[in-house]
């Protein structure tokens, strides 16, 4: 009984799993207003019905509530996890006509350069992003709103493109992988018998654009022949279909590898899956971060005489990415005030010094005040704030050494003093000797006597 229980349980989770997600996600429908403008429109993703049905929503245009039929189930599964706290995806419907691909090297898809009436009726591309994955599917639309029980449009995923790595940070000098998965479902049963039996061919294209300039990276036809463009930057894609179902649905995989990424090789990187007449496209926001190497000079120790200046101290913030966003702040610790504080004294920043890598260095300077024989043993830090750091930032300190005058407890031991006119003791030996005898005028009175 209790192995009876224990798999109802695990069920029970499993059920939980799946079933966990939003029932719904809140989108925007983008069409063009004319004159450069945009019009927005609410709209509505209904992902899991319920128990009940669809629930009304007298706020939307019937044919913007949609409720999703996913046979491959991509587009389900990427919100099956999705996290609780996470900040919710932003969601955009558009219109979408079946073409050819542009692209020179993608026209094997197409050849006969005519879209099939299998592909007839409405679409609509919806585009997903967030922190947690960024996804794009092709849905085909039924052409009239269902009545009962409620006002709905039914709609069918066809082709979901996908990746969970929308904004990838990479340490640079280090390899990257940027993931990209799709799926794909034949839109009718005639489009399906139409085809040969098993996945059909497709196209993988990732491009790069960054500071207004974009080009090709990676271009792929699997199976397919015709002229492809070279490879740039040491890109490999893992171009393929992950089975060979006779009829569907299908899984892909895109994902590209980028060899010892340099900062020249941060911004967005488009991924577009083409298959013929459809296409599906994903960003990712890739950037490039090294951490800064800190010391402090002079080390390890600082000295000075009280009530003078120490020497200059010189922060070394060496090779870092990005240039923007680092901050140096100088502290004094320990001393007759105890604890940590901000160091008082004149700072200053060097311009930044640029290196063949695409890194930057500077100089963080403090110029001290003049010091108390009590900060003897306190000591100076350096902190770094930078992006490639953790929040606490990074700091390196030295030890601050005062120079002490005795005291009378400290004195020297008088000795009695012989003759200065004995001619066997040298007079430099009444100088070493005498701690009082400090000036000429000492001297000259001391004779008098």
């Amino acid at each position: 009984m209790k192995s009876l229980s224990l798999l109802l349980s695990v069920a029970l989770g499993l059920v939980n799993v799946v079933s966990a997600g939003p029932a719904a996600i809140e989108c925007w429908f983008v069409e063009d207003a004319g004159r450069g403008s945009l019009a927005m429109k609410p709209a509505a993703l209904l992902l899991r019905p319920g128990p009940g049905g669809p629930p009304p929503r007298p706020d939307l245009d019937p044919k913007l509530y949609l409720s999703v039929d996913d046979p491959a189930g991509t587009l389900r599964s990427a919100f099956r996890r999705y996290p609780r706290d996470a900040a919710a995806p932003h969601c955009e419907l558009s219109s979408f006509i079946p073409l050819p691909a542009s692209a020179n090297w993608a026209r094997s898809l197409t050849p006969e350069q005519r879209c099939p009436r299998a592909l007839d009726g409405a679409w609509l591309m919806v585009s997903i992003s967030s922190s947690v994955f960024s996804l794009s599917s092709l849905l085909r639309q039924q052409p009239e709103p269902q009545q009962e029980p409620v006002l709905i449009t039914m709609a069918t995923v066809v082709l979901t493109v996908l990746t969970h790595t929308p904004g990838p940070r990479i340490q640079m000098g280090q390899d990257a992988v940027l993931d990209l998965s799709f799926s794909y479902m034949p839109p009718t049963p005639e489009a399906a018998s139409s085809l040969a039996p098993g996945p059909p061919p497709f196209g993988l294209e990732w491009r790069r654009q960054h500071l207004g300039k974009g080009h090709l990276l990676l271009a792929a036809t699997p199976g397919l022949g015709g002229k492809i463009p070279a490879t740039q930057e040491g890109a490999v894609a893992f171009a393929a279909w992950d089975d060979d179902e006779p009829w569907g649905p299908w899984t892909g995989n895109g994902t590209i590898w980028l060899p010892a990424v340099q900062p020249f090789q941060e911004g967005t990187y488009l991924a577009i899956v083409h298959l013929p007449y459809l296409q599906g496209q994903v960003d990712l926001e890739l950037s490039v971060y090294k951490s800064p190497k800190v010391s402090l000079t002079p080390a390890p120790l600082v000295w000075a005489a009280p009530g003078k200046t120490p020497p200059e101290l010189l922060c070394h913030v060496n090779h870092f990415y990005p240039s923007e966003g680092l901050e140096v702040e100088w502290e004094l610790r320990g001393g007759p005030e105890g604890g940590s504080r901000k160091a008082e004294g004149q700072k200053w920043l060097s311009s930044l010094r640029h290196h063949s890598d695409g890194s930057v260095s500077l100089l963080g300077y403090l110029q001290p005040p003049p010091v108390t024989t009590e900060q003897h043993g306190a000591r100076y830090a350096c902190r770094v704030y930078h992006s490639s750091l953790p929040a606490s930032g990074r700091s390196v300190e030295v030890t601050l050494e005062v120079e002490t005058v005795p005291t009378y407890s400290q004195m020297p031991t008088l000795i009695p003093l012989p003759s200065l006119d004995h001619p066997h003791i040298p007079f430099s030996l009444h100088l070493s000797t005498v701690a009082y005898l400090t000036t000429c005028k000492d001297l000259k009175e001391k004779k008098t006597q």
